[in-house]
């Protein structure tokens, strides 16, 4: 589209979580008009860390916001996989991009922060609950909780895992139980019982458990996740210091100290969801982004950095095509395919024999030869 086109252009992002946020940045740097409607009162991000890949460190390079979110990370080299007891499965190298070849470590608070803080003042709307949706073809209109209403050319839907979006105009299918809960916090250093010495996360795996040492070094603080089996599959589920400990038995012992020193108050417990492939994201003048068209499992550590990806993928297809109808169908042709694949493979067990599909064509360290 062309430069004054696209300054004409209206754009609603629903949803100030990371594919919002992203997509309101790059959105914002075509000269259109955008603006963030977000249901909560106030950004809070609550959970651990995140790696952030070198691909979307390479977007925030382009978008001009790299040292804004470097500073608050820790530059990480390779990635790790161990039995429960530590014995070396799997060690890579994270794949690079370009001349990035770090991930960098970031706390998700850390992270919406640096988001937001570099978004222009006044874009970011709070307290707007999206009821419902109109799409009229070359334009939608949004009535939020209250009555009011927005009118915009194009409608980004990034409203997550439970999106309206999808849910009216999409997809109806609902999230799609993992049969895991996932248990999250963030502990000192000193608490992690001599296990972490640099800037590398490594993952231990074992009966169904996979437990994540991710350091944030740069805070002094480590996040540390157990991923377990659980047939309940209730949203926040309520879960005791026993039934944690129940899920490291027979890991190393110094993991199970740190699960034993847990403060359960600081601890964030959620069931496991994704949702199905979703066949269409866009119509002509309305498009999804993030866990709204493609919610993944954790397993690979790619939901926040897709997100991103969706959104720097949607600018430049609004760049490259002739509207905004053949800008939608270029996006989804564009990233649907990465994704689908995303969700694919990290809905896999990641048993030791799942090793190396869940990252194919890296053969596990064990089956060759040690340095």
């Amino acid at each position: 589209m062309q430069s004054s086109e696209l300054k004409n252009l209206k754009i609603a992002v629903v949803g100030a979580g990371y594919g919002g946020a992203a997509a309101a940045k790059a959105l914002s740097l075509l000269g259109a008009r955008v603006d963030v409607y977000e249901q909560a009162n106030q950004i809070r991000e609550v959970g651990a860390g995140i790696g952030l890949r070198p691909a979307t460190m390479n977007r925030f390079r382009e978008w001009g916001i790299f040292d804004a979110i470097a500073k608050v990370t820790s530059p990480s080299e390779y990635f790790e996989i161990l039995t429960a007891t530590g014995d070396p499965i799997m060690k890579e190298a994270w794949p690079a991009d370009g001349e990035q070849t770090h991930t960098h470590l970031i706390h998700r608070g850390d992270f919406i922060d640096a988001l937001m803080g570099v978004l222009p003042a006044g874009m970011v709307h709070l307290g707007h609950k999206l009821e419902g949706i109109e799409d009229k073809g070359d334009r939608s209109v949004l009535t939020f909780a209250g009555g009011s209403t927005v009118e915009a050319d194009l409608v980004v839907g990034a409203d997550g895992i439970k999106s309206v979006v999808r849910r009216e105009l999409f997809s109806d299918q609902g999230p799609v139980f993992a049969g895991e809960h996932a248990y999250r916090a963030v502990i000192s250093l000193d608490a992690a019982h001599g296990m972490v010495d640099d800037d590398n996360l490594r993952m231990y795996i074992g009966r169904g458990t996979k437990v994540y040492l991710l350091p944030l070094r740069h805070r002094g603080q480590v996040s540390f996740d157990i991923t377990a089996l659980c047939p309940d599959g209730t949203w926040t589920p309520q879960v005791t210091k026993d039934d944690l400990l129940k899920t490291v038995e027979g890991f190393d012992e110094r993991l199970v100290s740190i699960t034993r020193d847990l403060d359960m108050a600081t601890v964030n417990i959620r069931a496991v969801y994704d949702i199905d492939p979703v066949d269409t994201w866009h119509s002509d003048s309305v498009v999804l982004v993030g866990d709204a068209a493609h919610s993944m499992l954790h397993h690979q550590g790619q939901g926040a950095n897709s997100a991103i990806e969706d959104g720097g993928a949607l600018a430049d297809a609004l760049r490259r095509a002739g509207s905004v109808k053949e800008a939608l169908a270029l996006y989804q042709a564009t990233r649907k395919p990465v994704t689908d694949e995303l969700q694919r493979i990290s809905r896999q067990g990641w048993s030791e024999d799942e090793i190396d599909e869940v990252f194919p064509g890296q053969k596990p360290a064990a089956a060759a030869p040690q340095e």
